[in-house]
């Protein structure tokens, strides 16, 4: 060997001892894993919600981390860190300062199921600087003027914008006429006032509705009764129903029928997902909720099928609920923003949801994975679900439908 080859071979050992050792810090200083937290309640009156969800988080790391894990950070894997928000906002506000302070290395977190509970959450997260993902729908959450949350859902008062007019044109369709009475009855969470502020401020007059009945009650239900003896003596066209709480809509649903107004005797519509969860078949039969529609920010549908599959096979659950699938979408925006951000850094997180557009939604109807100033999610739109035959199933929009939907006519 000449004194050249000499000098390049040392130059190369050397250069190459120097890449492999800066490889080598590179990939000390990527972390192995990446805290994302899930605040939901996991006791209380809405912990069956909180269950679902958590089932959602747990598949998206498990498919995120077996995919390769977050590759700008040298294949970190996704750790998630769950939080019992309980059953009330004062639970739920001190569940954030736990988490804030008990886990400082998380970079973002999704949550809480309620509205009031995200209210109060995000109340702490935003000075924690945590950036937060959330399937809530009350406008309030990003009508506040935080920087750190980021709504997936279409809001309440879009949803009813949305759900409404096209409820009108589908009873029209099917009946050979509009409903010209409606009957609210609504707990008092932030959710459906958001909800019911839309309805009765703009939406009732513009399709031609007359507001007889407006009760409102404040969860756990004790006796549906009152509410629906005031139902059955206005005889309304429309039914809306609004419970947050499965309790409260098992007893309302079972004095519907009680009282012979269920199976399309009043059309009777949700505008949450309650109604529409597993367990109110429980002691409800399929019969009492056949027909029986409800809109919501987004649901097990079409091109969800192996997702579908996954999950009853993995955790027994019948169908895919709006908790489950945003829930899991959530997982794979947090990863998008860690791989836009190129740091496990919640400001850096947070500033990468902002900018962010990732194309075509997926797991939210409508709309693209990206926020706009508010932190909404741009062009979120809303699925219609309606029980049949003992399954709630995606009707609406028609390229997310499973089946064609049907008005229960009114006899």
């Amino acid at each position: 060997m000449n004194k050249t080859s000499k000098g390049l071979s040392r130059r190369t050992v050397l250069s190459g001892a120097a890449a492999v050792s800066l490889a080598g810090v590179a990939r000390a200083q990527a972390p192995a894993e990446v805290k994302v937290g899930l605040i939901v309640p996991l006791s209380g009156i809405y912990t069956r919600p909180g269950q679902v969800m958590k089932m959602g988080a747990e598949m998206g790391i498990e498919h995120i981390n077996a995919q390769g894990g977050i590759k700008a950070l040298g294949g970190a894997k996704l750790k998630l860190v769950v939080i019992d928000c309980g059953d009330t906002t004062e639970k739920a506000k001190n569940a954030a300062q736990r988490m804030v302070a008990q886990e400082p290395d998380l970079v973002a977190a999704t949550g809480s199921y309620l509205s009031s509970f995200t209210l109060a959450v995000t109340e702490v997260t935003e000075r924690a600087e945590l950036p937060m993902l959330t399937l809530s729908y009350s406008d309030l959450l990003t009508d506040r003027g935080f920087k750190y949350i980021f709504q997936t859902a279409a809001t309440a008062s879009r949803q009813s914008e949305l759900g409404l007019p096209t409820l009108m044109k589908l009873a029209e369709k099917a009946s050979g006429k509009r409903p010209k009475t409606v009957a609210m009855l609504m707990d008092n969470t932030a959710t459906s006032v958001a909800t019911a502020k839309a309805l009765k401020e703009k939406l009732f007059a513009q399709e031609g509705l007359q507001l007889v009945v407006e009760e409102v009650w404040t969860p756990p239900l004790s006796d549906a009764t009152p509410l629906i003896q005031k139902v059955r003596s206005a005889k309304p066209d429309l039914l809306l129903f609004m419970p947050n709480a499965v309790s409260d809509a098992k007893l309302g649903l079972e004095k519907i029928s009680e009282f012979g107004l269920g199976q399309g005797k009043i059309p009777t519509v949700s505008f949450s997902i309650t109604i529409a969860e597993p367990d109110m078949l429980q002691s409800v039969s399929p019969e009492i909720v056949q027909g029986i529609m409800t809109i919501v920010a987004s649901w097990g549908a079409k091109g969800h099928e192996a997702l579908i599959a996954e999950l009853k096979a993995k955790y027994k659950e019948p169908w895919a609920t709006q908790n489950v699938i945003s829930t899991y979408g959530d997982m794979w925006v947090m990863k998008e923003a860690l791989e836009k951000a190129g740091k496990a850094d919640r400001n850096a997180v947070a500033q990468a949801l902002r900018s962010l557009d990732a194309g075509d939604s997926k797991y939210y109807p409508g709309g693209q994975l990206k926020f706009d100033e508010k932190g909404r999610r741009v062009g979120a739109g809303v699925v219609i679900v309606q029980w049949q035959s003992g399954v709630p199933v995606t009707v609406y929009p028609p390229e997310l439908a499973q089946a064609e939907p049907f008005w229960p006519k009114k006899s």
